[in-house]
């Protein structure tokens, strides 16, 4: 008999989002050229899987009159960095790329180091350093 207070096993981790994206070809060449992400797979001309090798982003095309009904908002996706001066050398990199930045980078009171940018359908992306899941 199960538990049904109990969740029923630890999390493996948060390795999968989804996004539905208004403006598809500029968040495909952000997430695949800009962040290096690797392409997995395109079932077809409107849905594409990327990966960073430990994770996977599904970008789906909004359909026709999406953004006058949107209803779930997300506030950020972070990206995890292995060391803390990985954070300015991304931040001048996407400077460089032209990448609208959100926020500077700053280190956290917990000992994190992050800045946040936008990618080209306005979604927040968090480059994180975060040392409890850093070179995991």
């Amino acid at each position: 008999m199960s538990n049904t207070h109990t969740p029923p096993a630890p999390l493996g981790g948060l390795r999968h989002v989804a996004l539905t994206i208004e403006h598809f070809d500029a968040c495909l060449h952000f997430y695949h050229a800009v962040l290096g992400m690797a392409i997995e797979w395109q079932p077809d001309a409107d849905n594409i899987y990327l990966s960073s090798g430990v994770d996977n982003l599904a970008l789906h095309r909004a359909p026709e009159g999406f953004a006058a009904d949107r209803s779930q908002r997300l506030d950020h996706i972070g990206f995890i960095l292995n060391q803390p001066d990985d954070v300015d050398v991304w931040y001048d990199y996407f400077c460089a790329q032209q990448v609208p930045i959100k926020a500077k980078p700053k280190t956290h009171r917990d000992g994190a180091r992050s800045f946040y940018a936008a990618d080209p359908d306005g979604n927040v992306v968090q480059m994180i350093y975060h040392p409890p899941i850093a070179n995991i």
